[in-house]
């Protein structure tokens, strides 16, 4: 049964329903938590859709198979129509979330908001004063919280397996090809347009770093560049555009995008990629320039360092000089310590004068998908959060609380800026 106007009533007869979903934006992300209905029947349903390219719209609706009233050429237009669902996924663009997210909640919906919140901080004040006054409720997208990787971390830490948390250290390596498609040549390129690095990427860093010490951040500094990828670094007979390029280049955009067919990151440049599509976007757009003569100017490495309240110190290291897109992390305790590479689904527990012992989470990564999992468990402990079912609120991502990383990231970018300079939480604040 189709619903068409307003939006269902959470119970008939007391039998919960299904939470029904509008989605902004049939991007990468967008369409990612669409489909996670396939992995949720019983539980989730999209009900409407809206995006400017009639390309995406298309493509969605071979599977999810709505209406013509249910599917909008711009969110704007979604958003005048009566409440159409439960829940709205916010997955616009970084600039579009505060006039998106605002719209909605006044509208009356709940969200799932795409990460970062806003790219602005007094913007991303603004959408939490709203959905205060409103009584909404928000998620944002660190769905790196979800995995099992990192929530067995913190369910150790939570037991106490190492003491009192020490010093906590960590990498996001963004993989040479990851920054070359994102944030070079992709949407996240400028900072007039998206957030910077630190927030853009980096915000689920920032997120894990609060979320897994259960600390407030009082102090932080950090340095960056945008060093390699900037016209003073390329090669005399780089051709503007890959296809007419006759070097040898480990960022060509032919040979790498022809070669993820048909999964990531292609399927950005067309939602059902063959050769023939994929060429015709790298001879049209961004996708298939040199990355050396783009207009970038987000940095390509950056490192933070903090400290967090009960004395505990960090590091965090993002580059995009990396054969392999991952995350790492080692956490110091006052008993032993506990580290881990995400790709790897295994986390290491060593205590002092102990044996080691290995978790090993690859069978239950099986039953995941998205992020290391991270997509599949957010989209399972949403829907038991906007269904008032009881849920783990070990990994739940409020909006409330993601303000803090944000905050953190905004902080981190001034003292970059500032050349390092270091900068209290507490003073930030009022600036």
């Amino acid at each position: 049964m189709r619903y068409i106007g307003t939006v269902r009533p959470r119970y008939t007869g007391g039998v919960m329903e299904k939470v029904t979903f509008a989605i902004a934006g049939m991007g990468n992300r967008g369409t990612k938590y669409a489909q996670k209905q396939f992995e949720n029947p019983d539980d989730m349903q999209v009900v409407a859709m809206a995006d400017r390219r009639p390309i995406r719209l298309e493509a969605a609706n071979k599977y999810l198979n709505l209406p013509p009233e249910r599917i909008f050429s711009s969110v704007e237009e979604m958003l005048e129509a009566p409440r159409l669902a439960d829940v709205m996924i916010i997955a616009t663009q970084d600039a579009q979330h505060k006039g998106h997210a605002i719209a909605a909640l006044e509208k009356g919906y709940d969200l799932i908001l795409e990460k970062p919140i806003a790219n602005h901080l007094q913007d991303v004040f603004d959408i939490q004063e709203k959905a205060n006054a409103l009584g909404r409720r928000v998620l944002v997208c660190h769905v790196l919280r979800y995995t099992p990787f990192y929530r067995t971390i913190k369910k150790l830490l939570t037991e106490g397996r190492i003491g009192k948390i020490e010093s906590v250290e960590a990498t996001e390596a963004v993989g040479y090809y990851h920054i070359a498609h994102s944030f070079v040549r992709g949407n996240w390129h400028k900072l007039a347009d998206s957030a910077p690095m630190i927030l853009a990427k980096c915000c689920h860093d920032m997120d894990l770093f609060l979320w897994l010490t259960g600390e407030k951040c009082e102090k932080v500094t950090s340095f960056g560049s945008l060093d390699y990828f900037k016209k003073e670094n390329c090669p005399a007979d780089a051709a503007d555009r890959c296809e007419d390029c006759k070097r040898t280049c480990p960022f060509n955009a032919v040979n790498f995008y022809l070669s993820r067919i048909p999964g990531w990151p292609a399927n950005v440049l067309n939602p059902e990629p063959d050769e023939k599509n994929i060429m015709e976007a790298l001879r049209t757009t961004d996708y298939g320039r040199c990355v050396f003569k783009m207009d970038n100017d987000v940095v390509d490495h950056q490192v933070v360092n903090m400290l967090f309240t009960g004395g505990i110190t960090a590091s965090f290291q993002m580059n995009g000089f990396n054969a392999t897109q991952d995350r790492w992390i080692r956490i110091f305790g006052t008993e032993g310590e506990i580290y881990g590479k995400l790709r790897e689904n295994k986390v290491h527990l060593e205590r002092f004068n102990e044996p080691a012992e290995v978790i090993d989470l690859t069978e239950e990564m099986k039953k995941m998908s998205g992020h290391a999992g991270g997509d599949s468990g957010l989209i399972r402990d949403a829907i038991k959060y906007f269904r008032n079912e009881e849920f783990d609120r070990m990994s739940i991502t409020e909006l409330n609380e993601s303000v803090d990383s944000h905050t953190l990231c905004f902080a981190a970018e001034r003292s970059r800026l500032d050349g390092g300079r270091l900068v209290e939480l507490k003073d930030f604040h009022k600036e």
